[in-house]
């Protein structure tokens, strides 16, 4: 039986998707309130839980799934 080696270098394909990425976002993308935002969610999401979801919480942070977030006041 004989086999073909089959190499290709995704360099050029992983510089063309970024590029992509970034034009899509636009001049006015601003990553820092991007990721103030994304942690106001995170917050928001973990914030309110019932005593089942809070212990699962519990659960996957010690198992290190997941950081812990203190709660939202």
């Amino acid at each position: 039986m004989n086999h073909i080696l089959f190499e290709h270098d995704l360099t050029l394909d992983e510089t063309r998707r970024r590029a992509a990425v970034m034009a899509a976002m636009g001049p006015d993308w601003d990553p820092i309130a991007t990721l103030r935002a994304e942690e106001e969610a995170y917050n928001l999401l973990y914030s309110g839980l019932d005593a089942d979801q809070r212990a699962t919480y519990d659960m996957l942070v010690e198992a290190g799934v997941l950081p812990r977030r203190e709660p939202a006041p």
